[in-house]
């Protein structure tokens, strides 16, 4: 019996020790291998090497344990906005606001790594987002970051991109989403629109002034003209235009009497005898 407990014992140790193994070289084994998925790439660090020079693409890989160590990189485009504060070439302060969309340079993430680590873009857009903004505008009056605002906006682009690839940083887009002025030169451009409003409506002024003063000119040129027509056919025609002009009045009064019920006219051969008509009511 004893020598079948010892054989137990034994049996359950030897299993202990299959299964202690068994799960040591799984954790070995688990621990040598790492992922890369989607959209990542990694670096190794080496322990006694460093950095290693290669950058490892998606899939399943093994590594030294201990010894070494991965570090992930996120390769896909992310965006980052900043602002900055700067001086025209006029000397007004004007509020600049940037969009950017940026990824690293895959085959540098190495260097990436040793010389800015995983936050890179936190690093280095800002500073060189402010850098090139300062710089840009520095070369153009304030009312020219309005009226030129895409060729502002295409040397930002040029200047950041190239600022970039100097940390090993893509950028795919760069954009001005943001721009305003400070408090005076907003009131200098409130004044000189009323001013300009003000000038428009002076010159409206006279240009209806010099119209109504043509107007008057032609006016009076027409009933000079209208006055020496009427001496000149007067002097032609002598008493007879005075005789038709006072039977044309004839008739006009004649024409108002005639709706007055109130009143009769006998014509005559020289004259109209008018009188009031003692038949009608009133009388």
């Amino acid at each position: 019996m004893a020598g079948g407990g010892q054989a137990a014992v034994s049996l359950l140790t030897n299993i202990a020790r299959a299964a202690f193994s068994l799960g040591a070289g799984l954790t070995l084994i688990n621990t040598s291998m790492y992922n890369v998925d989607g959209g990542e790439r990694a670096v190794l660090f080496d322990r006694f090497r460093g950095v290693l020079d290669e950058t490892i693409s998606e899939g399943t890989h093994f590594l030294i344990p201990i010894l070494q160590k991965p570090i992930i990189f996120d390769i896909r485009t992310r965006p980052a906005t900043f602002t900055s504060s700067t001086g025209t070439k006029d000397l007004q302060m004007v509020n600049l606001g940037l969009r950017v969309l940026s990824r690293p340079d895959v085959d540098r993430l190495p260097t990436i790594y040793k010389t800015l680590g995983t936050d890179y873009d936190e690093k280095v857009l800002p500073s060189i987002g402010n850098e090139v903004l300062k710089a840009v505008v520095a070369h153009f009056n304030a009312d020219q970051l309005l009226t030129e605002r895409p060729h502002v906006s295409a040397l930002v682009r040029e200047s950041l991109v190239k600022r970039a690839a100097d940390f090993n940083i893509i950028l795919d887009d760069v954009a001005i989403t943001h721009l305003s002025y400070g408090i005076e030169f907003s009131k200098a451009v409130e004044q000189k629109q009323v001013a300009q409003q003000e000038a428009e409506r002076s010159k409206f002024v006279v240009a209806k002034a010099e119209q109504e003063r043509r107007a008057a000119v032609i006016r009076a040129e027409g009933e000079s003209e209208a006055a020496r027509l009427i001496s000149e056919a007067t002097a032609k025609a002598g008493d007879g235009l005075i005789q038709l002009r006072q039977i044309e009045a004839s008739k006009e009064i004649a024409g108002t009497v005639s709706k007055n019920p109130n009143v009769v006219y006998v014509p005559s051969s020289n004259n109209m005898l008018l009188g009031m008509n003692p038949s009608l009511p009133g009388r």
